[in-house]
């Protein structure tokens, strides 16, 4: 493969390549990276967090056009200090050596193992513009925590939140600890180039595929938080009004624009009527009206509501029954705010636009069924997705539903709760990730688990037979070995 040395290089590479180097160098030459380098640096990232928290919202909303200022605390600022929080109360405990048991004979006259974390150095970090600060911050717990500096790529889409996040990094962090780089496409490829310790990339999983060819070419390891179709499972055991509150409250935040959003719902067939009737109540309990409703978000651009459009009218075109929630039948037609109300299309063709491709907006198709093997043999032909949700209260049948599909996670009796659990890991599987953070697993993922294996002073290996001359105590060691 040619180098830099070998090629003409870009000035946004050699840019970019002068920062990863002076990070690497301060890494090298710092030293052992203790445990309080490791909570200052999440201190200062929780107080750049708590100092500007008004004016990170402001520029979500202005990349928006309209975010609600108490769901971006909510779910940006508040979401991430709760992550930075929870890994400085528990870096100390991470950090510790792990023992672990030897097998005979290694463990003979007092050999010892165990699992040392050490960080990997300098992680890259692309983030997307769903969430543009708590998909900064809240893969940083992890990363900061590990020990490591950190190079971040924010979304060229959200140019308000970006700017101003660049802004306070520098304020709060030295160059050498980390960096933002803003930029548009040009940037982001010439990012992903570089040869970082770890890189983590959350976006679409058609951009995913460029990304990791690119850390193919310098063997970096990557995290990959994708997302795709992630299926809602309604048993008949399930409180109807319950779940559609709750999948209403999931569906509809962030206008739908959230990775683990429900993508498509199971619904027995004879509940359907019911269903959508309760999908009705749900939102217009929560969004009287719409267009000017300042706790309902803009779609992010006009080629986003273009997207959606384009979804709606293969449904309709379809002879589908497509169902709009507009709880005071306001008029959206000119897409001037660029917002649209949730629309459920009910049982939608395989081939139809939304169950081929994630939506990431307001629509939910419903899908009926008669029987849970349907539902499991339908979710299994599809390519793995980021969550699973399951409603009811029939325990046999969620360890069914469980028991034969496969997801990044699940939650049960509600949808995307379990992000919220610091202390499970946060990931997905196949074409919806790679790999996983998020409390411990996040301060693992990005660390190398170096192990150290202590030999005892007695010359074991010759103890028992595993050097030359080979005799006797050999051929005992082996019978010893190979047997059941």
């Amino acid at each position: 493969m040619m180098d830099m040395a070998q090629r003409k290089v870009s000035p946004v590479e050699a840019n970019l390549r002068a920062i990863l180097d002076a990070q690497r160098a301060a890494y090298l030459t710092g030293g052992v990276v203790t445990a309080e380098i490791r909570i200052d640096r999440i201190n200062r990232a929780i107080k750049l967090l708590v100092d500007n928290a008004d004016g990170l919202c402001a520029a979500m909303n202005q990349d928006f056009g309209n975010r609600p200022l108490l769901m971006s605390k909510m779910t940006d600022i508040a979401h991430s200090i709760m992550g930075l929080k929870h890994a400085r109360r528990n870096v100390r405990k991470w950090m510790k050596p792990e023992k672990r048991s030897l097998d005979f004979p290694l463990g003979l006259l007092g050999a010892r193992a165990e699992i040392v974390y050490q960080p990997l150095g300098v992680v890259g970090l692309v983030s997307p513009w769903n969430f543009p600060v708590s998909l900064i911050f809240g893969p940083l717990a992890g990363i900061l925590a590990a020990g490591n500096r950190c190079m971040i790529k924010p979304s060229e889409y959200t140019p308000a939140t970006s700017e101003l996040t660049a802004r306070l990094v520098a304020e709060y962090f030295e160059p050498n600890e980390i960096t933002l780089a803003t930029g548009d496409a040009e940037m982001g490829a010439a990012f992903c180039a570089l040869p970082f310790d770890h890189l983590l990339f959350t976006g679409a999983t058609n951009v995913a595929r460029h990304v990791m060819r690119a850390a193919a070419d310098n063997l970096v390891p990557v995290t990959l938080e994708l997302g795709g179709k992630s299926p809602v499972v309604i048993g008949r055991s399930a409180d109807l009004a319950l779940a559609a509150r709750r999948i209403m409250a999931g569906k509809m935040m962030n206008a739908g624009q959230v990775c683990l959003a429900p993508d498509y719902v199971f619904v027995p067939h004879d509940l359907i009527d019911d269903f959508v009737e309760a999908c009705k109540s749900a939102v217009t309990g929560m969004y009287p009206a719409l267009k000017d409703n300042d706790d309902y978000t803009s779609i992010i651009s006009d080629r986003h509501v273009d997207r959606m459009t384009n979804f709606l009218s293969d449904a309709a075109s379809r002879s589908k029954d497509v169902i709009e929630i507009n709880p005071v039948q306001e008029d959206f037609s000119d897409h001037a705010a660029r917002k649209m109300p949730l629309s459920l299309v009910i049982d939608p063709d395989e081939d139809a636009l939304v169950m081929k491709q994630e939506i990431f907006g307001p629509i939910l198709p419903i899908k009926p069924y008669n029987d849970m093997t349907e539902v499991v043999d339908y979710v299994n032909r599809q390519p793995r997705a980021l969550a699973l949700y399951y409603f009811g209260r029939d325990k046999a049948e969620e360890r069914y539903v469980l028991g034969q599909t496969t997801s990044g996670g699940v939650t049960v009796n509600d949808v995307i709760a379990h992000i919220t659990a610091e202390n499970l890991p946060f990931g997905g599987i196949g074409p919806s990730g790679m790999g996983a953070y998020h409390g411990v697993d996040g301060f693992r993922n990005f660390s190398h688990a170096k192990s150290v294996f202590r030999q005892t002073r007695f010359n074991i290996a010759k103890m028992v037979g595993q050097v030359p001359p080979y005799g006797a105590r050999t051929a005992k060691l082996i019978a010893q070995l190979i047997k059941h």
